[in-house]
């Protein structure tokens, strides 16, 4: 079906001066990408731009439209963006880092040719300077949770294990539970690792 021109309008709409109808129309997208990213894709270089607005709130909304038309990324348009889509992992704003990474493990099971490379910018979170340690801490479980959905797609799991491992005595007790959970669960694979 041909992208509708209200997808277009919605996209638009993010321009708007009115908190509720931007925000509105961020919901919208986030939901119609979740559902028919088809409709999104043609626009998908407008979100690109949108990575880099002074607005959070939009900033986070445009990397999660962007991990949902990975799916459908027929023209491999992702490629030439990770570095650009995962910069936030590394700060200073943890919300953003957090949306980055809960979008990067459904990236990688879309294109799992590039899982690899967004598990190199994943594990970046381990030397993020956010606004407190406690949102470094925060920003490495995130970290942790999302590697978790796409270690089985990774050829070199490596640095993320001994990313993981390190995190085990992670100050925040949060973040040091998921990364005993994350080792035991891939405990079997890690054994069969070659030295």
């Amino acid at each position: 079906m041909k992208n509708p021109r209200w997808s277009e309008e919605l996209t638009r709409g993010l321009d708007a001066d009115k908190a509720r109808i931007k925000y509105g129309c961020a919901k919208g997208l986030h939901s119609v990408s979740e559902e028919r990213a088809e409709w999104l894709y043609p626009q998908f270089d407008v979100f690109v731009r949108r990575l880099d607005r002074e607005n959070k709130i939009l900033q986070w909304g445009a990397a999660l439209v962007l991990s949902q038309l990975a799916r459908i990324d027929s023209d491999d348009k992702f490629t030439a963006i990770v570095d650009k889509h995962f910069s936030p992992i590394v700060g200073p704003v943890m919300i953003t880092a957090a949306n980055v990474i809960r979008g990067g493990a459904r990236i990688a099971q879309a294109k799992p040719h590039l899982a690899d490379r967004i598990a190199a910018e994943v594990v970046k979170a381990a030397r993020a300077c956010h606004q407190t340690p406690e949102c470094c801490n925060v920003a490495i479980g995130h970290a942790i949770l999302g590697l978790g959905d796409f270690f089985d797609l990774l050829n070199n799991p490596r640095p993320v294990l001994q990313f993981v491992l390190k995190q085990i005595e992670n100050s925040r007790r949060a973040t040091s539970r998921t990364a005993e959970q994350f080792v035991k669960r891939v405990q079997s694979r890690a054994e069969n690792l070659p030295t």
